[in-house]
Parts: C-alpha cells; structure tokens; sequence
C-alpha cells in the first residue's frame, strides 16, 4: 500500500473486479457450508396448550377458599413437581423420547433436555391463566406429550388443593379439640374458684352490701325492741311494787282464818293468762311480723303446753278462801309478775339475736374486706378464659371453613384447572427462522473473509498503477506514459490462467 494514498469509490470497485474470486469464493464456501449446517439442524416442532384457572362456583363471601396463594407461586409449585425426575422419566420412557441420548446410557441428561423443551408461560392481563409447551422432532409426539402435562397439571392441582383442604381440616380437628379442652380445665379452675370463696367474689359486692346493711337494720331493730321491752319491764316492777305496798285489807274475811303468807309464785295458766293479756296489747302496737309478737306467740304456745303436762301431773289442790280484794291483789301481782317474765323472755330472744346478727355482719364484712384480693385474682383466672374461649371460637369458625371449602373440593366446584385451548399439532417447525439465519450468517462470514483478503492483499501490494500514484509519490510531473506490452507467448499463459480462474 502506497503510503498516503486515499481510495475512491472507483478505485474501490477496481480493486473489487481485479480480486473477484477471491470475495466470490469466501462467500460461496460459506453460503455452501451454512446450508450443509442448516440442513443438519433438526426440525422442531412446538405443541402448547392454554390452561384457564376456572374460580369456584360458590362466592367468597360465603365460602372462603383454603388455598389463598398466588397463581404464579402455585403454577411453580405444581411445575416443579411436574418436572421431577421421576414423572418425566415415566413420560420419556412411556413415548420413547430422546433415544439416542438414551442409548448412551444416561437418562439425567434425558431428563435435563426435556426440561429445557418443557415451558410454562403466564398469560392474561390478570393472570388467571398459563400456556404449557413442549417442543419436539416428532410433532404428533409433541401433542401427546402436552396432553399428558396438560392432564397431570389438572390432577396435581385437584390432588394439591384436596390434600391441603384434607390436611388443614385435620389440623383445624386438633387444635379445636386441645382448645376445648384446655378451656374446659380453665373452666374447672374457675368453679372451684367460685365455689371455694363463694359470697368473696366481686360480682357478688352488692349483694354483701345490701345483706350488711339489711342486718343494720334487723340489728337497730331488736335493739329498741330490747329497749322497749327493759323500760316496759321496769314500769311493771313498778306497777309491782306499788301493789304488794297496799294494805291487807280483809283478812278477817278469811273463812280458814290464820296469817296469809306474802305473795306465792304464779302457776303456769297465771303466767299463760297473763301472757295472753300482754299479747292482745302489743298486737294493738306492732305488726304480726314484729319480733315481739312472735317472742310472745312462742312463749304462749309453751305455756299451753306447761299447763297440759300440768294438768295431767298434779292432782287438784282445794284452793284457799280469800277475801275479794286480797284476790284482786293477788291477780294483779300475778298478771304483773307474768308480764315480767315474758318481757325476760322477750329481752333473752332478743340479745341471743343481736349475737346472732353481730356474727352475720361480721361474716358479710370479712366477705367484703376480701373482695380486692379475690377480684385480682379473679382477674386473672378470667382473662386467660377470655383468650382461650377467643381462641376456641375463632378454630370453630375456622373449622367450619375448612370443611366447606373440603365439600366444594369432594364436589369439584372449587377452583379448578381447565384446558381452554386444547393441545395443537404443529404444522410447520418453530426453527425455520434458526436456519434461515444459520445460512445468512455463514454467507456474511465468507463474504467478510473474502473481503479481509482483498484489504490485505491491498495493503501488502506497493505497485505505481496510476499517473497519480507516480505523482503523490515522486513529486513529479508526468511527461508521457508508456504502454504495457505483452508478447503473444505471454499472452497466452495468462489467458489460460484466467480461463482456469473463471
């Protein structure tokens, strides 16, 4: 190459016609060679299917589905499972695929290239369905192998979907029963609780309060009863002892004569009567309720009966002739002296019911003062119950999902797997294009090898060809140019030489 010198596009095409054969028989050898290659090329054929994730026929709001994951993660799953080792060697050897990499003996590189032809696609804008392809030599092969992968993704998700439901049923059962039964032990807890500080419970405050206060007023109650009952007592002593004060008129009126003794003791129809009489007055005063009318009705009914199993005992005595006014005397005294031994009777009830009334306000009391140890406690024992039974209500309601949702899948009319377009026969092979391309570009490679020939030949060639060579690189003019002259024995082996070219 001469230095300095620029090439023109007629130079350029000069160059191109002088050296022809050497672009031309690069590229013929490479057109040659990429047809040989692209003929070696198997044709494949592609088979593919579209499966549509049908929803279940029952609406969420009332059923909710078990299986919640995304389609995406589910389709993997199901993918990888299907792409096993041993499903696809059961498929391989069921149709026969892949021989001669069988017949050297290794199925894992079997299974490896028929992983690579196996491809799942989602599709749709919401993704609620996949396309499953399978690519083969044989194209009614490739059908069948994609209506078996399309079969096996149908059953894997209807097997899937009932084992999940079968075993999320059966752990709902589990947890269900150990829920129940820990509650039932926490409910346990909780009676023996009640029943142990039973009236020391908070719940049951009010009720301890209004017994307290009511006993107040029992206890205020009796107590002026009592008082009542002292002061009526000591005007009877007084009415008593003015009595026995009174001069003892008429003792000669005595018809069996002799000194008449102080007052005798009553007998029991004295007191009996007496107590009637007192009876009949304080009915005047209190209600049939109140305590001392029926401190009264029960000493009565025991002086009847004093004086029956007196009757019956003692034999009649011929009683004393007295004198009217001493007898009027002597049934006072004894009306008063009866009257007195009722108000003791009345004032003894009345005490041993103050006692009985101080211990039960005491008891309530107690019962009151223990109620902040016993609500801390409480407390505590209820709100482990209230997280139990929370828990126990929501495995119920859980539970009772999961076995709708394992009905709808017993009955097929849970979400489902469907073939939208079934498995298609391919009717021209998927790598025409392959070697199409296989052919342009060993065409491409022999034309630029023919063409780094010509730029080498050309940078290595340093020959003056033209008056503008000899001028850049002389720097003189050019007076004449003398013409090639070539003698016919020559001649006549470069044109046998060009004939052998062409």
């Amino acid at each position: 190459m001469l230095p300095g010198k620029k090439y023109t596009p007629d130079d350029l095409l000069r160059i191109a016609l002088k050296r022809k054969w050497l672009i031309l028989v690069p590229f013929a050898v490479g057109v040659g060679a990429s047809v040989l290659v692209a003929r070696g090329v198997p044709q494949l054929y592609r088979s593919e299917t579209l499966i549509m994730v049908v929803p279940q026929r029952i609406t969420g709001d009332y059923v909710k589905p078990t299986d919640a994951t995304r389609l995406e993660d589910r389709v993997l799953s199901i993918s990888e499972e299907i792409q096993s080792r041993s499903r696809l060697e059961r498929i391989i050897t069921e149709f026969n695929l892949y021989p001669d990499v069988r017949a050297r003996g290794v199925m894992e590189d079997a299974v490896q290239q028929m992983r690579l032809n196996i491809v799942v696609k989602l599709e749709g804008q919401a993704q609620d369905s996949f396309r499953v392809s399978y690519v083969s030599s044989d194209a009614p092969l490739a059908q069948k192998v994609i209506e078996r992968l399309a079969s096996w993704f149908i059953d894997e998700n209807r097997r899937a979907r009932g084992a999940l439901s079968a075993s999320t049923n059966e752990f709902l059962e589990s947890a269900l029963e150990d829920a129940k039964r820990r509650l039932l032990d926490h409910e346990k807890k909780l009676e023996d609780y009640r029943r142990r500080y039973s009236g020391q419970l908070p719940s049951q405050l009010e009720t301890n309060i209004q017994s307290i206060q009511n006993s107040q007023l029992q206890l205020q109650s009796v107590g002026d009863s009592i008082n009542r009952a002292r002061e009526r007592r000591l005007l009877i002593e007084r009415q008593l002892a003015d009595v026995q004060m009174l001069p003892a008129a008429g003792a000669a009126g005595e018809l069996t004569g002799g000194a008449t003794p102080g007052v005798p003791q009553l007998s029991s129809a004295q007191r009996l009567e007496a107590a009637e009489a007192a009876l009949e007055r304080a009915r005047l005063r209190y209600t049939p309720d109140h305590p001392d009318i029926r401190s009264l009705e029960r000493t009565i009914q025991g002086l009847q009966t004093k004086v029956t199993e007196d009757a019956q005992q003692r034999p009649p005595t011929p009683a004393k002739l007295l004198s009217p006014t001493k007898v009027a005397r002597q049934k006072r005294t004894n009306d008063y002296q009866a009257e007195i031994d009722v108000i003791d009777r009345q004032i003894a009830t009345g005490q041993s019911e103050q006692a009985r009334l101080r211990q039960v306000l005491a008891e309530y009391q107690a019962k009151v003062d223990a109620v902040p140890s016993r609500e801390s406690e409480l407390v505590e024992l209820t709100r482990d119950y209230s997280t139990l039974q929370a828990t126990y209500t929501d495995l119920l309601g859980k539970l009772e999902d999961s076995r709708l949702a394992r009905d709808l899948e017993q009955r097929q009319i849970g979400e489902q797997f469907k073939v939208l377009d079934p498995p298609s026969l391919p009717e021209r092979p998927v790598n025409a294009k392959t070697r199409m391309l296989v052919v342009l570009g060993g065409s491409g490679g022999g034309l630029l090898l023919g063409l780094l020939f010509v730029g080498l030949l050309e940078y290595r060639d340093s020959s003056l060809r033209t008056e503008a060579d000899v001028t850049r690189l002389l720097s003189l003019p050019v007076l004449a140019l003398v013409p090639l002259m070539v003698s016919k024995q020559t001649d006549s082996p470069q044109k046998r030489h060009r004939v052998l070219q062409a």
